[in-house]
């Protein structure tokens, strides 16, 4: 024990932490929780009652960890051989009771989660997925292998997103969808299987987007999703007829670099 760094604030008694662990300053640790070796938390850290820190997993500043969580652990990947593999996640987080969150597959490769993410209780992020800053998981919301999730989106509660999908920035999923195919930036989805319902107004506005930009993304949602045309003949179009700015040019990266195929709408 002599080797781990030890925080201003407490440590309880019953906390099991591993002698090569790197633990901040005004880091708590519950009772009976256990950080294992080849860990780093970061200063202001709470790590709450039976909440597990398995190996090879880095943890921002000021990350709260609630009773029952399970970071870092081995993925349910048949695939993987006990290969080393990391789970990086950054500042603010808060983990809410037992979610969990899964280590890469794969040599050296990560599972990575952003800054200031709200993971709900019971939540779960598999194997190498890549979960962007802001974004909020409500309950039971999971997240399977390989799955990409830009800045900002809002996952509902009991959803579930199919492997290798890629969920945009700004998108809203609601509760219960069944996800098995990209979701482009700024609309909302829900149902199973998920359709795409619309933009994502409320929350384009919430986020400060100004009123110019959404009614161009209003246009593009509607070539998008109302016009029947094919994904690339859509793309063209929005490009001929579209105002150039950052969120348009982030949604038509995404556009043109879709693998599975786009959400679509729910036909009638």
């Amino acid at each position: 024990m002599s080797s781990v760094i030890m925080p201003t604030s407490g440590i309880h008694e019953t906390a099991i932490i591993h002698p090569s662990a790197k633990i901040g300053k005004d880091v708590s640790v519950g009772p009976y929780a256990v950080i294992d070796e080849d860990t780093e938390i970061g200063d202001g850290c709470v790590i709450g009652a039976h909440v597990t820190i398995h190996p090879y997993t880095k943890i921002g500043k000021k990350c709260h960890f609630f009773p029952g969580c399970s970071i870092g652990a081995v993925p349910q990947d048949l695939k993987f051989v006990g290969e080393k593999s990391y789970t990086i996640i950054g500042d603010g987080g808060s983990f809410r009771e037992c979610c969990t969150v899964h280590r890469a597959c794969g040599e050296g490769n990560e599972t990575r989660i952003g800054n200031n993410i709200l993971m709900m209780a019971y939540t779960h992020v598999a194997h190498n997925c890549i979960v962007g800053n802001n974004v909020i998981m409500s309950n039971v919301a999971t997240l399977a292998g390989h799955v990409i999730v830009e800045d900002r989106a809002v996952i509902g509660g009991l959803s579930a997103v199919h492997q290798f999908c890629k969920i945009g920035r700004n998108v809203m999923i609601g509760g219960m969808a069944r996800v098995t195919q990209d979701v482009p930036p700024f609309m909302i989805c829900a149902g199973d299987p998920a359709f795409v319902s619309g933009l994502n107004s409320v929350g384009l506005s919430r986020a400060g987007m100004p009123v110019e930009e959404r009614s161009e993304l209003k246009k593009a949602f509607r070539i998008l999703y109302r016009s029947g045309l094919p994904l690339q003949e859509a793309i063209s179009t929005m490009e001929q007829e579209l105002t150039s700015s950052e969120p348009m040019e982030h949604l038509m990266r995404f556009l043109r670099n879709v693998e599975r195929g786009i959400i679509r709408t729910r036909r009638g």
